[in-house]
């Protein structure tokens, strides 16, 4: 993986900050090309790969670089999924049968048939299986070489020690996309855990990392003994701890620890994406 990620919030009017500072996001990104100038200035400071949720609009991005497919060589996307408001609004919309419909891809009676099975039978590894294909298609013809489940479903799983999920996800992942798996989590070390215990090695997991200790579930000292100890690919988001940490102090706390393979952020200004992406080279060489 690349060592600088770029990522989606601020965007889709996620801060962790403020609701103003949401709201001034909102505004700006009110329409697709506001989004694409920003993710062509960060390829222009030398960030080649965006991790981003399945919002709907990402599907009208993914458009673009298929469009602009030289000009976007070399671009990775990761996709992190699901995006739960995305399937709540649609059911309130369209209803259950609807949003199976305008989801699923493919051959609609053989999927429905098989996601009917799923909810008849309970058997939720086809309706994983289902899901994630429906949230695939929009990324058809990109490379997305990381394939990530959202913490809002990973932490559910963990809660409900359903961790046979993650291995039938992990095989699905590989199989399916040819693409790794990858976890994000609130609880880095319970993620791990589990998944060791699930015989599946060297995880790629993301998970809050910073000097605060802001929403790194068990305290910093074990995140940062997992991080000494264990053998897995970590990815740092939420280091500036909603903005209660200036970059530098965040990146140089990072640089101390060991193993970070990556680190997430995002930002809507070029003089701003240019100066994380330093400070991470400069001090997680």
């Amino acid at each position: 993986m690349d060592k600088v990620l770029f990522g989606d919030n601020q965007f889709f009017a996620v801060s962790h900050m403020s609701d103003e500072k949401s709201r001034q996001q909102a505004i700006r990104f009110k329409d697709d090309n506001s989004i694409i100038n920003v993710l062509d200035q960060a390829r222009c400071v030398g960030i080649n790969t965006f991790m981003c949720t399945t919002h709907e609009r990402i599907s009208n991005i993914c458009d673009h670089i298929r469009a602009n497919k030289e000009k976007y060589e070399g671009y990775k996307i990761y996709p992190c999924m699901p995006y739960a408001h995305k399937f709540a609004n649609a059911v309130t919309e369209y209803g259950y049968i609807g949003t199976i419909k305008k989801y699923i891809p493919g051959n609609l009676l053989g999927s429905f048939a098989k996601g009917g099975l799923a909810f008849v039978r309970k058997d939720f590894i086809s309706l994983m299986e289902l899901l994630v294909d429906a949230e695939m298609k929009m990324f058809k013809g990109i490379d997305t070489p990381v394939i990530f489940l959202q913490n809002v479903l990973v932490d559910l799983i963990l809660g409900l020690k359903m961790i046979t999920v993650f291995k039938e996800y992990d095989h699905y992942i590989r199989k399916r996309y040819n693409a790794e798996p990858g976890y994000i989590t609130m609880n880095m070390p319970a993620m791990y855990d589990a998944l060791s215990s699930v015989g599946i090695n060297n995880p790629i997991i993301c998970s809050s990392i910073n000097k605060l200790g802001f929403r790194m579930s068990g305290g910093k000292e074990i995140y940062e003994k997992y991080l000494a100890e264990k053998q897995f690919r970590p990815i740092a988001m939420q280091v500036l701890a909603a903005g209660a940490l200036k970059p530098k102090e965040a990146i140089e706390y990072l640089g101390k620890l060991p193993r970070i393979e990556s680190v997430l952020f995002g930002a809507s200004s070029r003089n701003h994406i240019q100066e994380t992406k330093e400070l991470i080279e400069k001090y997680m060489a």
